[in-house]
């Protein structure tokens, strides 16, 4: 099991092996995490995006792209389900941080930032996108050894050292 920890912060500045995308289909770019990693990734992130993935993702899926100008090396790009749009299965949500994983050994990545997937614009009911960012990450075999839970803002910070302190307690 990695180290895991809440940071409040902007997750295109981490200084880790990897950060993860909550992307959406298509993988051009778009708005929150994926519009702030596009921006402060610069171009090759794009380019990469087309090259490694003409069709898009599909949700709860995940792959790499380069991370062009942020100090991260690697990109993992993966699909959160949209609740708003009736994307409704918690399970695409868990696979989201599985496969990002998986991803992430598939590279050797020994760090990695994640931001809280599809609880901004794809309206996934909060304390279960906290959830289950945590149960997943926490129960996993991954060969990852450090994680971060970037949260954007004072609140989702708050929410997410709760949950950690919470799984640590059992």
């Amino acid at each position: 099991m990695p180290v895991i920890t809440a940071v409040l912060g902007d997750i295109t500045t981490q200084d880790v092996d990897a950060v993860v995308n909550a992307a959406n289909t298509g993988m051009r770019g778009g708005g929150g995490v994926d519009g702030a990693i596009h921006r402060a990734g610069g171009p090759a992130v794009l380019r990469d995006c087309i090259a490694r993935f003409p069709d898009g993702l599909a949700t709860g899926e995940a792959g790499w792209t380069t991370a062009g100008e942020m100090p991260a090396r690697w990109v993992i790009h993966t699909v959160g389900p949209n609740f708003a749009a009736g994307e409704r299965d918690r399970a695409l949500l868990v696979s989201c941080y599985r496969r990002a994983l998986e991803v992430a050994d598939e590279l050797d990545a020994r760090s990695v930032a994640f931001p809280l997937i599809s609880a901004g614009v794809y309206a996934w009911p909060f304390d279960d996108a906290v959830a289950a960012a945590v149960d997943t990450i926490a129960s996993s075999t991954t060969r990852v050894a450090e994680v971060r839970i970037v949260a954007f803002s004072p609140d989702a910070y708050d929410a997410v050292q709760r949950a950690l302190a919470a799984r640590r307690a059992r």
